[in-house]
């Protein structure tokens, strides 16, 4: 497959003409994302009152492939009750993620039992009857309660209320395999866990750093706004292991002129080992302050530790920090001059800073580096973690984490007069060996893909197999459906975001609170996620206890109390009728002085990582590609890495040489926790050589469990492999890799009219 050389531009338009044929038509495609509806892929704040394709700035058209793949798949057909008298579990376990994904819409509740080999349609009267006689079988210690990013704050306040009520603190979120360290880094250094500024901010800056991310590919919104920095003269500096097609140059399809010519988007594009960001941050922090171009009015005003902290930089030589970070020195200091030029600095980060055993480490590291300048606590600057799933902020804000923060449990307490319990919840890692361990019996996943999203995909299926009951909330089948098995497994099919009968709120990442009017069914038969709730906590729970679980079927009545209770959320209480949006107060920072105990920034002193396997070694990073958001894989090609098939391994050519391999080689990559292949060679000279890049989630299986202390983020980067022949098979052809181990999938036999789009 042809690699492409710029990113959005053509492809893209002609992508969405296609798009729009599958959905039935360019109209029915464009009511829909016109919608007053929240994006329902990542967290960059399209839609909501404004209607869709509309960003908090108020820019029009605002829209990206990630958001018509998600609208696509939600108008869907229904998958119809022959497809699962058809397919067994064990072939759904031989469909990719693909193909998963585009097997219909679910539209009634499914049932698997351990030995009965196929998922069978129930009613919801059986379905919801079962999950209560087995949570009024056990004691609450014994389940846990997952959240995925998709929901809405209602339905995830409500969700974890009904949790703690129950008994339990294993409450928690899709974040603590995503942007977790984020939320522990930033709150140790300023106090808050999330952005400091707003997207207008990022607009008028004069630098943007992007580490550790693509946006192009992930979040292809913020590429105007980058667009935006780069023609009023501004800097991009991205910082990745691998040089991404679509952070080179961009084609915005929405701008003639970008369209027709391209923008260029990387000012300066800086090429660390994977797991070398720490030490490249201390370097150019090192040169800034080489440079004297560091604030000390500001550090010694409003920070603590930085003289501390600049000690020891000055101790870090030079020798060390290029040997662990794979960057010259003059690359480091070519860095820090352009950093010590600009007036206005915004440093945003993704999953290539979070994905580490150090991950808080290199949040704070970021934080340190941007208030060496004073670039936190002034307008057109600050920190930006670039969230990858719509509300997963907005699902932490209203509660859900093992251990509320003070206020918002004192208030839930006192605002329904109860009695939470105050024993420690555990992570989403720690629910996962729980349930190996016997611990658990009984998992609730809210959305999302918990199975798919794990490390050590072997030890996450026997894991999940060891429950008594797993349930999962949907719109479509995923990896889990397949993997994820307990004694008994329930599906229960619910509504996509613009389906709720009532209207619902989501969280931006610029802190941004926006409603969603929802609408229509397209199918008979799926719940709101809200009404499911409210439905079982009516069953589960005594009737005549403090709370109406009835009356929080209202999503009004639930926003009504999220006003009361989470600081910030005030102005929910009226947003029914005033339908205006808000920025949520005490998080954007355009004055100096954070909310940590004494009003100043923590800065903190690290010391530098050695790399995974040494200076010699291979190092692996998981990545998502072109065609992908998250664990949904909606097209297997990878068009911005010109790559035509998932079950590969791109090397540096210089790697697949000193490696005796050959191009198209099948071979079998071993980590620590396992092994998979048969998988092909791919030279790629744009990943840096000694290390290597595979796709999330079928390289899950390599990926071992160890996790960063501070926030329990699992290191899905810097994974040390080893690269060998895949072994023949009896007539001289390499073996399939064994079912579950991240095979590519033969392509089903699809039924007459399965998934198919219903007419308009």
């Amino acid at each position: 497959m042809k690699q492409v050389n710029r990113g959005g531009g053509w492809p893209a338009v002609l992508y969405t003409l296609r798009k729009a044929r599958e959905a039935g038509g360019l109209i029915r495609l464009w009511k829909a994302m016109r919608s007053k509806n929240a994006c329902k892929t990542c967290a960059l704040g399209m839609g909501g009152q404004s209607g869709g394709m509309v960003n908090e700035a108020g820019a029009f058209p605002e829209v990206c492939k990630k958001s018509l793949q998600a609208m696509v798949s939600d108008m869907q057909g229904a998958a119809r009750a022959e497809f699962f008298e058809t397919y067994s579990v064990a072939q759904l376990q031989a469909f990719s993620p693909r193909e998963l994904e585009l097997s219909g819409r679910l539209t009634q509740p499914l049932l698997a039992k351990r030995g009965d080999g196929y998922y069978r349609p129930i009613t919801w009267d059986d379905a919801l009857g079962r999950i209560v006689n087995k949570l009024q079988q056990l004691t609450p210690a014994e389940t846990f309660w997952y959240f995925s990013g998709r929901s809405s704050n209602e339905a995830g306040f409500l969700l974890q209320l009904f949790a703690r009520v129950y008994g339990t603190n294993n409450v928690n979120n899709c974040s603590f395999y995503c942007h977790q360290a984020s939320g522990v880094g930033l709150s140790s250094v300023l106090g808050t866990g999330t952005a400091t500024l707003l997207l207008e901010d990022v607009e008028r800056a004069d630098l943007v750093f992007v580490i550790g991310g693509n946006p192009a590919s992930n979040h292809p919104r913020l590429m105007t706004t980058l667009k935006h920095v780069r023609r009023r003269g501004g800097d991009v500096i991205v910082i990745n292991p691998v040089v991404e097609t679509g952070m080179v140059n961009f084609s915005v399809p929405s701008d003639p002129w970008s369209l027709l010519f391209g923008t260029k988007i990387a000012s300066m594009y800086v090429q660390p080992h994977i797991g070398g960001d720490l030490a490249l941050l201390a370097g150019v922090s090192k040169r800034v302050i080489e440079l004297g171009a560091h604030d000390v009015t500001f550090l010694d005003a409003h920070t603590d530790g930085w003289r501390d902290w600049a000690q020891r930089l000055s101790a870090f030589t030079w020798d060390e920090i290029v040997r662990k970070s794979g960057v010259t020195q003059a690359e480091i200091e070519a860095i820090a001059e352009r950093y010590a030029r600009a007036k206005q600095v915004v440093f945003s980060w993704t999953m290539g800073v979070t994905h580490h055993a150090h991950g808080v480490q290199n949040v704070e590291a970021i934080a340190n580096l941007a208030l060496l300048r004073g670039m936190v606590g002034r307008p057109h600057s600050g920190l930006l973690p670039i969230r990858g799933h719509s509300n997963v902020q907005g699902i932490g804000s209203v509660g859900v984490a093992p251990r509320l923060k003070e206020a918002v449990f004192e208030r839930l307490q006192n605002h329904f007069g109860i009695t939470l319990p105050a024993t420690p919840g555990l992570d989403t890692m720690g629910c996962i060996e729980a349930a190996a361990d016997g611990r658990l019996k009984f998992g609730y996943c809210l959305g999302g893909n918990l199975f798919g999203s794990n490390p050590d995909a072997r030890f996450a299926a026997d894991a999940l197999g060891r429950l008594d009951m797993l349930v999962y909330l949907n719109t479509t089948l995923n990896t889990g459906h397949a993997h994820g098995l307990a004694a008994e497994t329930i599906i229960l099919p619910v509504l996509a975001r613009d389906e709720e009968p009532q209207a619902t709120t989501q969280e931006s990442m610029f802190n941004f609170v926006r409603l969603s009017d929802g609408g229509p069914a397209r199918h008979a038969g799926p719940k709101s996620e809200i009404e499911v709730i409210s439905l079982l906590a009516r069953q589960v729970l005594d009737s005549a206890g403090p709370i109406d679980w009835h009356a929080l079927g209202d999503a009004r009545a639930l926003r009504q109390a999220i006003a009361r209770i989470v600081p910030g959320y005030e102005p929910l209480e009226s947003i029914d009728q005033t339908r205006r949006e808000f920025q949520i107060a005490g998080r954007t920072f355009h004055q100096p002085g954070f909310p940590t105990p004494n009003g100043r920034a923590q800065i903190k002193t690290h010391e530098l990582p050695e790399l995974a396997g040494g200076t010699d070694g291979l190092r692996l990073m998981t990545v998502r590609s072109e065609g992908q958001f998250n664990t949904v894989v909606y097209e297997d090609y990878d068009l911005y890495r010109g790559q035509d098939r998932r079950d590969i391994i791109l090397l540096n050519p210089a790697d697949v040489a000193r490696l005796g391999l050959a191009a198209g080689q099948r071979v079998t990559v071993r980590s620590s926790v396992g092994a998979l292949g048969p998988i092909l060679v791919r030279p790629y000279e744009k990943i840096k050589q000694g290390n290597a890049l595979m796709y999330y989630p079928e390289a899950n299986v390599l990926v071992p469990r160890a996790t960063d202390p501070a926030s329990k983020t699992p290191a899905f980067k810097s994974i040390v492999i080893a690269i060998e022949p895949a072994a023949p098979g009896p007539h001289g052809v390499a073996e399939p890799a064994a079912a579950g181990a991240g095979a590519p999938a033969a392509a089903p036999v699809r039924l007459a009219g399965s998934g198919k789009l219903p007419a308009c």
